[in-house]
């Protein structure tokens, strides 16, 4: 028996509330559990009790034996004093405050269905599975599953809105230079994120400013910092660029020995850092003031006519610099685009009208929910149980489920694991 199981019971009056009594046989009627208290302390305040028919206000401590009350030297810590019932599943002992008086206790284990027993071993038994419930997921509600979805959804945009405070608090508020950041890191997907990051993080957004007016100064600028010119061969296009380099390294003093070198290894060539760095050029090129422009859209059509940007002309023939390639125009696709969306566009825009105390969640969810799902082995295993993924935004969700419930046990705070317990 876990103590997090009991606080669900408690929590959520999983019990028999007829007739319930102390150990000591008091009359014992529930008004309020009490507001959990996930800190240090008793472990719900502000509870409201009848004992015997007097009415109690104060807090609740749970455990799973009376006992533990001295193991853990409750009697001595006065923070407990103000303690109207111990709720238990096994009474052993009685318990007492500092000052020696006796604090009633409920015995859970008299007042618990046992169907509610049984789906808790199943839920938590030692089975070697993927996730807890798999063999009991198909059975879950939509409307229970979408409900939660949507709120773990903005449980996994709020994750990622720390990341962009802790750059804003580092920018001095400068939106632009955190969407930069923010793009270089998702332009260079799982393999190259880190590094495109550390190329952002290299450069003063106030010198992309200045530069990218003239396409191929800010391409040479990326391409420099990403120590991509690195090398010497005979190919005009790049000597133009590590001769623009030089002169931009001259003149803002420009350093790149703390940037990761991208690779190329194991990537498509369409993923090639060359390429994408050649489009975050364009589209920085292309577009004064990217972060109003991106705040002002919210129809996904608009987003994908904003990001509809090539490489440069060099790229036609070419996916690096030492070998020509049969022509095509490397231009981000709509598949691209919408990680871009999932990634970048739609936590910095949470996190925005948010810090400007605006309400903005329902044009997030109608853009995440146009948006296709993902393709990942997690979301994949989970439409093997039941199919549940059909935009981003659930697909994003099944990503936080798993990784901040599933993973880690939380069975008891999961809309799913609340369900089928109570089935």
């Amino acid at each position: 028996m876990r103590e997090d199981f009991l606080h669900y019971i408690w929590k959520y009056k999983k019990i028999r509330l007829n007739n319930l009594e102390t150990t000591q046989g008091e009359e014992l009627v529930v008004i309020s559990v009490g507001r959990h208290n996930l800190n240090s302390g008793p472990d719900f305040f502000n509870a409201s009790i009848k004992i015997g028919g007097q009415l109690w206000a104060g807090n609740v401590e749970v455990h799973v034996k009376s006992s533990d009350w001295f193991l853990h030297n409750h009697e001595q810590d006065n923070a407990y004093n103000n303690v109207i019932l111990h709720v238990v599943w096994e009474d052993d002992t009685h318990i007492f405050r500092s000052d020696n008086s006796e604090i009633p206790t409920l015995q859970l284990k008299d007042f618990v269905d046992d169907f509610i027993i049984h789906n808790y071993q199943k839920l938590f038994s030692r089975e070697m599975r993927w996730i807890n419930c798999e063999n009991e997921f198909h059975q879950t509600k939509n409307i229970v599953l979408n409900n939660w979805l949507e709120r773990l959804y903005f449980e996994r945009l709020e994750r990622k809105s720390k990341t962009i405070e802790d750059l804003l608090r580092k920018s001095q508020n400068d939106w632009e230079a955190v969407l930069f950041k923010m793009l270089a890191k998702n332009f260079g997907l799982k393999v190259n994120g880190e590094s495109f990051f550390s190329l952002s993080q290299s450069i003063d957004f106030a010198i992309i400013r200045k530069v990218q007016s003239k396409k191929i100064a800010l391409e040479a600028l990326l391409f420099g910092q990403a120590k991509l010119l690195d090398k010497k061969f005979e190919d005009a296009y790049y000597n133009e660029l590590t001769k623009e380099y030089k002169f931009l390294t001259q003149k803002f003093r420009l350093e790149n020995f703390q940037v990761i070198a991208p690779d190329f290894f194991r990537l498509r060539p369409a993923n090639f850092p060359t390429i994408r760095l050649s489009q975050l050029a364009s589209l920085y090129h292309e577009n004064q003031n990217l972060f109003s422009k991106v705040m002002s859209l919210n129809e996904l059509e608009d987003f994908y006519s904003l990001f509809n940007v090539s490489a440069a002309t060099y790229w036609k023939t070419h996916y690096t610099f030492k070998k020509v390639s049969k022509p095509s125009i490397k231009k981000l696709s709509k598949s691209f685009i919408d990680l871009i969306l999932i990634n970048t566009i739609l936590p910095l825009k949470f996190c925005y009208v948010r810090q400007k105390g605006q309400g903005m969640d329902a044009t997030i969810v109608a853009l995440a929910s146009k948006l296709k799902s993902e393709k990942n082995s997690i979301v994949s295993a989970y439409n093997d149980l039941k199919i549940v993924s059909d935009s981003s935004l659930k697909s994003q969700a099944l990503l936080q489920l798993k990784a901040e419930y599933c993973d880690k046990n939380n069975c008891l705070k999961c809309a799913i694991g609340n369900q089928l317990l109570s089935h």
